[in-house]
């Protein structure tokens, strides 16, 4: 297994999408797409409100990003569909757990759930993550209630470690959070 230093800008995830860092010129796109998923959104993400869909909110947001990576502290992705670049959902590897972990999070666009994008695109962060130098754990954190985002982690390889209480902070959170942490060698394939 290679090492590298930093998740690289550019992952490919097959002929249709890509994961890209999200740049300022995302802004709009982001915007857009967060506006367009706001109900879907807001049970979940503690961030999802009016705020997330304005334009110079995103745009002073993704300013912040290079510094966060030259900090070697988070980067976000967007999900790309390769034929019109359309924004498909947001992903990103942060650690804010701590030292050696790596913490993927993610969001897509209500009108293209359920086709595997976001298993494909959590599947290629934990084979870069599990590269990137002094990372000796992945995981990727969701409210019980939240079994669409909880199937992710189980379709690709991620064990259940532990349920955390804490209090909820987003509508549709029941306070009862999965740790669920990868520790095979290779995630797995299967939708």
């Amino acid at each position: 297994m290679n090492v590298i230093a930093v998740p690289p800008e550019r992952i490919d995830l097959d002929a249709d999408t890509y994961l890209r860092w999200l740049r300022v010129g995302d802004a709009e796109a982001v915007a857009r797409a967060v506006d367009e998923s706001l109900d879907h959104l807001k049970p979940w993400m503690p961030w999802a409100d009016t705020q997330s869909t304005d334009v110079t909110f995103q745009r002073n947001r993704l300013r912040q990003q290079s510094q966060q990576r030259e900090r070697t502290e988070e980067w976000q992705y967007g999900l790309f569909r390769v034929a019109d670049e359309l924004l498909l959902g947001s992903f990103g590897l942060m650690t804010r757990r701590g030292p050696g972990t790596l913490e993927i999070g993610y969001w897509l666009h209500p009108d293209v759930g359920g086709r595997g994008y976001a298993t494909n695109a959590a599947r290629a962060l934990t084979t870069i993550g599990r590269r990137v130098r002094s990372i000796k754990q992945l995981i990727i954190v969701c409210d019980e209630a939240n079994t669409r985002s909880a199937a992710i982690p189980q379709r690709i390889g991620y064990t259940l470690q532990r349920v955390e209480s804490r209090t909820p902070e987003a509508s549709g959170e029941t306070g009862r959070m999965q740790i669920w942490v990868f520790e095979g060698s290779t995630p797995t394939a299967t939708r």
